[in-house]
């Protein structure tokens, strides 16, 4: 793991940082790539700086021009919950909404998605497919490049050890333009791209005016199907152009075998994806597959972590330990010297003795650690212990008052939603962060809510009615 853990207060000093240590450090915002990495002893760095704390570095503008900016902290959530995206930048929303779930996509960069530039990241596709570019920011000063100029493979990218990206810009999308991202993964949620295709039309009536066409997931980066795009301009977008658009889309790629699926299997999936793109958007329902509400599990809060820090200059964390991680867990205030070098998750079960919180996977796909920090559910298993510094955390133990447990607890007796019982913790920690956020919830706001969340057992129908009863609960008891 690392051995040095920065906690900068100000963009001028993670940059002093990273130029001081260069090939040795390692940025990290939300962690949903790194740690796993350091966990399984892939990453080299022993320094890691976090910006997650960084002020006004999580916002999303517009400015004179009609460009969207979104921040190196903007996460995927806010993405999603975002008017300006949803309407100037559907296609971005839509990936954003399809990354992970909802633990994940509160901590998770959109900067981070495209540093880590693997070919199958969601946002990468359709951000290229909106004209996207990045401005990459020193000690020596700014630079931007297209995304063409940033992108220079698998895992590669412009962006120099100094270096960190500041912006992400991209014109808005106007009132004659319309655009989708469509997905293939080997499961509804929590998957890995197969195949990704983003389409962006500009439109006169029915006729396309200009179309930008990006696929994902087929080639060492982002491809533009320049001949589709070529071939619709000037096109109705009736059924034959469709499917001879995806056809020649197809023909754009020369895609891998690999365990998720053959380069046949792609070929053919990107033209199915590129016609069901085009079809949404000839027939106005690229919006349907969106829920109206999307659930955050952000609680009660507006989605964006509170810094609770307020020190200068920047914090240090060492594995040695001489620098304690101070916060306050399920209320009360907890010192810890020693385990800087640990995950959030395992502080809280070896330092902390909290062991309901349980480590199923370690790579964020299972839920079982899901604890809420600072007010907004995330996976624990992913978050450095030295962000916790001077942050609020719950875990499941802290939802009971003296006697009484929370209500969602109460609903998992009565409703027997228990099998062998290790992933309950996390499912609780869910509805209770949903509960918060949605105090009505449909059926299917509580199925988005408890999608970062496994069951090996197979118990889901008797957890989504225990929510239910818990949301009816509190709804009888507001009356």
């Amino acid at each position: 793991m690392w051995q040095t853990y920065y906690t900068p207060q100000s963009l001028e000093e993670a940059l002093q940082l990273l130029a001081e240590y260069e090939h040795d450090a390692r940025l990290i915002a939300g962690g949903t790539d790194i740690v796993v990495e350091y966990d399984r002893g892939v990453r080299p760095e022993k320094v890691l700086i976090d910006i997650s704390r960084l002020p006004d570095l999580d916002q999303i503008t517009q400015d004179e021009h009609h460009h969207i900016h979104l921040g190196p902290l903007v996460t995927h959530n806010q993405v999603v919950r975002s008017p300006l995206c949803m309407d100037r930048a559907f296609p971005l929303a839509k990936a954003c909404w399809e990354v992970g779930a909802p633990q994940i996509r509160n901590r998770g960069t959109v900067a981070g998605n495209l540093v880590t530039a693997s070919p199958a990241n969601d946002t990468i596709s359709p951000l290229w497919a909106l004209g996207a570019s990045v401005t990459l920011q020193s000690v020596h000063g700014t630079r931007t490049l297209p995304f063409k100029e940033f992108f220079l493979g698998v895992r590669k990218t412009a962006l120099q050890p100094n270096e960190m990206v500041v912006d992400i810009s991209f014109p808005a999308m106007t009132s004659y333009q319309v655009g989708t991202f469509l997905k293939l993964g080997l499961r509804r949620f929590q998957a890995i791209s197969v195949v990704n295709v983003a389409v962006v039309l500009s439109m006169f009536g029915d006729t396309v005016t200009e179309a930008k066409i990006a696929l994902g997931s087929v080639s060492p980066t982002i491809v533009r199907a320049e001949d589709a795009e070529r071939f619709l301009a000037g096109k109705v977008l009736t059924k034959d152009v469709l499917i001879h658009a995806g056809e020649l889309a197809a023909q754009t790629v020369a895609p891998i075998s690999d365990v998720r699926g053959s380069a046949e299997y792609r070929r053919y999936m990107v033209s199915t994806l590129t016609q069901h793109a085009l079809e949404a958007l000839a027939e106005g329902t690229e919006t349907d597959t969106m829920p109206p509400r999307p659930v955050m599990l952000w609680g009660h809060t507006d989605g964006h972590f509170v810094n609770y820090l307020n020190q200068s200059p920047r914090v240090t964390h060492t594995e040695a330990g001489d620098e304690p991680i101070e916060c306050y867990i399920n209320g009360h205030p907890h010192t810890f010297r020693g385990g800087n070098s640990k995950t959030l998750l395992r502080l809280l079960r070896e330092n902390a003795d909290l062991t309901g919180t349980k480590e199923g996977c370690a790579e964020g796909e299972c839920g079982a650690c899901t604890v809420i920090l600072d007010g907004i559910a995330v996976m624990s298993c992913m978050v450095p212990a030295p962000r916790a510094h001077h942050s609020q955390v719950v875990t499941i133990e802290g939802l009971a008052q003296d006697d009484d447990l929370h209500p969602v607890q109460e609903a998992f007796i009565d409703e027997g939603a228990v099998q062998c019982g290790y992933c309950t913790p996390g499912f609780i920690m869910s509805g209770v962060s949903l509960l918060d956020e949605c105090p009505h919830p449909t059926l299917d706001e509580i199925k988005q809510a408890i999608t970062g969340n496994l069951c090996r057992c197979t118990g889901y129908y008797k957890i989504l009615q225990a929510l239910e009863l818990a949301a009816k609960r509190q709804q009888q008891n507001e009356q």
